[in-house]
Parts: C-alpha cells; sequence; structure tokens
C-alpha cells in the first residue's frame, strides 16, 4: 500500500480529516480541534521542533487513493526518554487506522525504521511530540463514553492492531469521576477544621494572571519535577499556560492552598471544553470563533456543567498532612456555587498509586483507561514496565 511522508498542504490535510471520516458515525465521538494538531507540526508554533524531528505519513489503497491510516514519529533530543543512555527511546502518535492489522503494521514499520536510524532503541506511543496533557494514550476502556478535551477517541480495534505488533503496555492513564454533589468523607471536614488557622484556601484570580503563573509554576516544581519523565518548568512557561486558559479558565475551579505567602498545594481544573467545542466543529476560523462565544456563554448558564482536573499536587514538606483534604472542602463548595455538576479527572498514571489513593479518598471511580504501550526494537531484550513513584 503507498506511504507517502506529508509534505505538502493537500496531505496534510488528508492526514487532519481522517479520523472524523473514520469515526463519523459513533455518537460518542468528538475530534481534536484541527488547529490544535496543526500546531504541533508548525516549527514556527511548536518550541519543541526546536531540537527535535518530527515526521508524518498516510497510507492510501492503491487502487481508490483513499487514505486508510496514519501516523506521526517524533524525537525530542532534551527529552528524558530520547536521552536514556540505556535505551533512547522515541515516540509514535496520532495513529489513526482502518481494521487492518497489515495496514497498521505498515505504518508502525515505518515509524521504527525511522526511529531507529536516529539511534533509537524503542518507541512509546501513541503519545504526542510534546507535553503529557494531550493527545497521550490509546483508550482501551471507556468507549462509551465523550472524550475529555485534549485526549482522542478510539475505537476497541486499535487495541488489538498495537498489541498484535508487539507493543506492550508500559503505563495506564486513569480518567475518574465523581459528582460534586456527593458529599466528601467526614475527615476532610476535619482536616480543613484543623488547618483553618494555619494554612489559607483560595481560588485563583483571572485578572492577576502573573500570580496564577508564579503560584502554579513554584508547586508544579516542587511536586512534579522530580518524577520521571517530567522536566522543571520555567516561569515563562508557566505564564505562557496562564495566557492560554485565560479564555477559557473559570477562576472558580483553580485553587490553591497558601501556607504564610508560599503556595504548598494546587487543585486546577477547567471547565470541561469538548462539552462547547462538540457544538462549534472542527475549527476555530472565524465561525467557529463566533460559534464558540456562543457556546461557551450557553455552557456558563447552566447548573449543570462538566468540569475536568488538569493537575493536582502538593509540596513534598506539606504531603500527608491532610492540606490537600482541607482545599478540597473550599474547592468543592465553590464548585456547587458555580453549577458544575460533574468532575473528571484526567491522567492519573499507574505508576503515581499515591494519587489513585487520593482520588479514592474522595469518591471517585475509574471510568476510562487509556495506555501507553512501548515497543522494544531488541525483541530478545526483557521488558520493563514504568518504575512506580514511590
Amino acid at each position: 500500500m503507498p506511504l507517502l511522508e506529508v509534505v505538502d498542504a493537500r496531505l496534510a490535510r488528508q492526514f487532519i480529516e481522517l479520523p472524523a471520516r473514520l469515526h463519523k458515525d459513533v455518537p460518542n465521538y468528538i475530534g481534536p480541534l484541527e488547529n490544535e494538531v496543526e500546531l504541533v507540526f508548525d516549527p514556527a508554533k511548536n518550541p519543541q521542533l526546536t531540537n527535535g524531528e518530527i515526521i508524518r505519513w498516510i497510507l492510501t489503497d492503491p487502487g481508490t487513493g483513499t487514505v486508510l491510516g496514519r501516523i506521526a514519529a517524533f524525537l525530542n533530543r532534551d527529552a528524558p526518554d530520547v536521552l536514556n543512555a540505556d535505551l533512547p527511546t522515541g515516540g509514535l502518535g496520532f495513529f489513526e487506522c482502518v481494521n487492518d492489522q497489515a495496514a497498521a503494521n505498515q505504518l508502525f514499520d515505518a515509524a521504527r525504521q525511522w526511529l531507529a536510524v536516529r539511534g533509537m532503541q524503542a518507541m512509546d506511543g501513541p503519545i504526542n511530540f510534546g507535553e503529557r496533557d494531550r493527545f497521550w494514550g490509546l483508550l482501551i476502556d471507556g468507549y462509551d463514553r465523550e472524550p475529555n478535551y485534549g485526549m482522542f477517541w478510539h475505537p476497541p480495534y486499535y487495541r488489538q492492531l498495537f498489541e498484535q505488533y508487539g507493543f506492550q503496555l508500559y503505563f495506564k492513564q486513569y480518567t475518574c469521576y465523581r459528582t460534586t454533589a456527593a458529599p466528601l468523607h467526614p475527615s476532610f471536614a476535619k482536616r480543613a477544621e484543623e488547618h483553618a488557622g494555619t494554612f489559607r484556601f483560595d481560588h485563583a484570580r483571572k485578572s492577576d494572571l502573573e500570580k496564577l503563573a508564579q503560584d502554579f509554576h513554584h508547586v508544579y516544581n516542587l511536586a512534579w519535577a522530580r518524577h520521571t519523565g517530567v522536566k522543571p518548568m520555567t516561569l515563562d512557561q508557566a505564564r505562557r499556560i496562564a495566557q492560554e486558559m485565560k479564555p477559557v479558565l473559570d477562576e472558580r475551579l483553580l485553587w490553591f492552598a497558601y501556607h504564610g505567602d508560599e503556595p504548598v498545594a494546587f487543585f486546577m481544573s477547567l471547565p470541561e471544553l469538548n462539552q462547547i467545542f462538540k457544538h462549534v466543529g472542527r475549527r476555530l476560523n472565524l465561525a467557529g470563533k463566533l460559534r464558540f462565544l456562543w457556546q461557551r456563554w450557553r455552557f456558563r448558564q447552566r447548573r449543570d456543567k462538566k468540569m475536568f482536573g488538569i493537575i493536582y499536587g502538593v509540596v513534598p514538606e506539606y504531603q500527608g498532612k491532610g492540606v490537600d483534604a482541607a482545599m478540597l472542602v473550599y474547592a468543592r463548595r465553590a464548585f456547587l456555587d458555580a453549577g458544575y455538576a460533574d468532575l473528571e479527572m484526567n491522567w492519573i498514571g499507574d505508576f503515581n498509586p499515591r494519587m489513585l489513593v487520593t482520588t479514592r479518598s474522595i469518591g471517585a471511580t475509574i471510568v476510562k483507561t487509556h495506555a501507553t504501550y512501548r515497543y522494544l526494537f531488541d525483541r530478545e531484550r526483557p521488558f520493563e514496565r514504568s518504575p512506580i513513584i514511590r
């Protein structure tokens, strides 16, 4: 089957349009914004490409020219997995394919060969060329639920295509759900009472994005940057994230705990944007932006809104002291007052048992599972799962 490198606008358009065509009859399918996928491959707009390489292909039917599949391969020379001297690992992503193992194998082979030439000994996928917060993982459970913003919906047969090729499970990423009306365990209120005089709990202010960026940067680097595969964040990166969130953020969903003036914990959520974008369309052109403004206004009037948690963290010095539990008592009240009925928390890795304990403690249950797979080029080498965070 002809495998074509995407080198012009026509092929790029075919690459972008494939998933909507494959999944158009699936009631729960919500595709990503095409503009955001295109940004990944734009050297002028993706800073990861400064010290990285990326390539993408489409696979076509030899008789009709119909696109049967797509894939991208990439490596960022600053990424910890690429720099791992024992097992330099590249990535593949944006995989979509008809239910045909031979077609999938041809796509996987192309990615593997391209990465091997560049010195890689393994490949992870499907992942994103960038941060883990979006376009990461293969859906393997929860097909009956709509995807959250930044996450792909995949059909069940994709799992078979990956595993029959030889990919092995590296880690799982869970999406957990709870209603905000469900009460928290009484111990949470006790913690809030105990910490009322020592800690201050407050949400961010949209009018002060600089403080939001600085507080987020401080807690993130202390709570997360020490973990495998997570790089420290610069203050400029935090500022950029705050600016990117500004059009859609609801300040009542961004909560911090402070000890004196120091931020020591956060629980940050956003309105679940796919509940807006599913009414907007696949592109944020002028017409799409106008539809977005209208649908955003309608969403804000609702009292059954859905939110999704994007990140949670506690500075190590304050872990295990109940500060996060107290913070959630205040946050939950604000969520209810703001009309958020449902909460989904994305991207909880099975390598992070403490976070899984936290989600269970607030009464959340797993409703979706994504998998990140790894393929070792040396098929005789023993396979190891992602290490557990201790």
